[in-house]
């Protein structure tokens, strides 16, 4: 299967190149195009369990499957929001913790499940108490609002991110919770409040918008009724 992101940006595609047999999975709705040699279906990606899980965790209860049943193929997919698709490659060794809505799309390889978190993580880290964990082994597309930006950390090395705009991180990383500032006062007034703290090694991916502070600044718009 070959592949490209299409119109790179803040409106970007995914474009999927099949052979005959060959299949790609992706989010309820990313299909833009497919040739008419593609089979496309709904399935529910290991059951009804996995489904209550995924919807617990933000994301949709079906996915598409696209198959190139009859000859070669080409597939446009679109993620819902604007911003940038990028490509992970994954050999099984790991599994990668993904926030809600970026999961776009993923090679046969890949398994899409749903991980919960502690506590003190589901309340406070701004990604509930279930997430995305995507492991297997091929390539899963992620999607994000606005660009996704890599922080590679070395051993020992942190970095402090703003909750809002995580967007996957390798499961053997761990992370906390904790105020931005020394005191609860300067936390609140600088408009972080809780933020993670990450410890490496290993690579953050984070996305240079937040869908929170959009929503906050576009509300000024809209007329009070």
């Amino acid at each position: 299967m070959n592949y490209k992101v299409v119109q790179e940006g803040a409106f970007a595609m995914l474009q999927v190149n099949l052979e005959r047999g060959e299949l790609v999975k992706a989010e309820m709705g990313a299909m833009v195009s497919m040739s008419p040699t593609v089979d496309l279906k709904g399935t529910m990606e290991g059951g009804i369990m996995r489904g209550i899980g995924r919807v617990l965790s933000g994301e949709k209860f079906f996915f598409q499957e696209l198959k190139a049943a009859r000859g070669p193929a080409e597939v446009l997919l679109a993620p819902a929001t604007l911003g940038d698709v990028q490509a992970i490659e994954l050999d099984g060794s790991y599994k990668l913790n993904v926030q809600k809505d970026g999961f776009l799309a993923g090679t046969a390889g890949i398994e899409i499940n749903t991980k919960m978190q502690n506590l003190v993580k589901g309340l406070f880290s701004g990604e509930g108490f279930f997430i995305i964990e995507i492991g297997g082994r091929g390539t899963v597309f992620l999607s994000s609002y606005g660009a996704i930006h890599a922080i590679n950390l070395g051993p020992g090395e942190e970095v402090i991110i703003d909750n809002s705009h995580l967007v996957a991180w390798p499961s053997y990383m761990d992370y906390k919770i904790e105020k931005a500032s020394a005191g609860w006062l300067s936390s609140f007034t600088s408009g972080e409040a809780l933020v993670c703290r990450f410890r490496g090694e290993g690579v953050v991916l984070v996305q240079s918008r937040n869908p929170a502070g959009f929503g906050s600044w576009i509300k000024q718009f809209i007329p009070a009724r």
